[in-house]
């Protein structure tokens, strides 16, 4: 699979921001160029987690995060959720993939039974009938056979169900060893090289 060029990230209200920032991160760092969108609720949970404040205006986010990861001017756009008109809401002109992490079940659900009620769950149906890379990092637990149901659905549909869950084999010192071991995994699925974490079968 060949690399992407343009990737949508979106950011929901699901616990496990760090995954999300630390992907966003390093979607910078590698040069693709990076178009973001989150939910009210994530702008709550990454207040509440990492005592980040994520703008509601568009602009002041590009800014901000532009400066947080020294990214090239104009490789981050940030969207409003009712941004219609942004290249994301048509297959017409559409990312080359997309990740939703950390999603809501609720934002699952939505996507799976074809709802678009705001510019997220439009992207992602945008990529499913495009037949564009869709990958959906749930962080929930337990899950309930609604849950597995929604899952298996947009499995079927070819989107990528890649749950928030670290493995413990490179025995991670930190927590930012834990979120490495996750956002290596998508990054793995995106085809764009990084050095986050050993490879199993390889020395550090």
């Amino acid at each position: 699979m060949h690399q992407p060029h343009t990737i949508t990230l979106a950011f929901t209200g699901a616990s496990g921001m760090q995954y999300g920032m630390r992907l966003l991160e390093k979607l910078l760092q590698s040069g693709h160029h990076i178009y973001l969108v989150y939910s009210k609720a994530a702008q709550i949970v990454a207040q509440q987690e990492m005592d980040i404040v994520l703008p509601s205006h568009p602009k002041e986010a590009e800014k901000i995060f532009t400066q947080m990861f020294q990214s090239t001017t104009g490789q981050l756009q940030v969207f409003g959720r009712e941004a219609w008109f942004s290249p994301i809401a048509s297959g017409t002109n559409p990312a080359d993939a997309m990740v939703i992490c950390p999603c809501t079940m609720g934002t699952l659900a939505a996507i799976a039974a074809g709802l678009s009620h705001n510019l997220i769950e439009r992207a992602a149906d945008v990529m499913l009938k495009e037949k564009r890379q869709l990958i959906m990092v749930p962080r929930e637990t337990p899950v309930t056979s609604i849950h597995l149901e929604n899952m298996l659905r947009l499995s079927q549909c070819g989107a990528t169900i890649l749950p928030a869950t670290p493995g413990f084999y490179h025995r991670p010192q930190t927590v930012q060893d834990i979120v490495d071991f996750v956002v290596a995994r998508i990054l793995d699925h995106l085809s764009i090289q990084h050095q986050l974490t050993p490879r199993w079968g390889e020395s550090d």
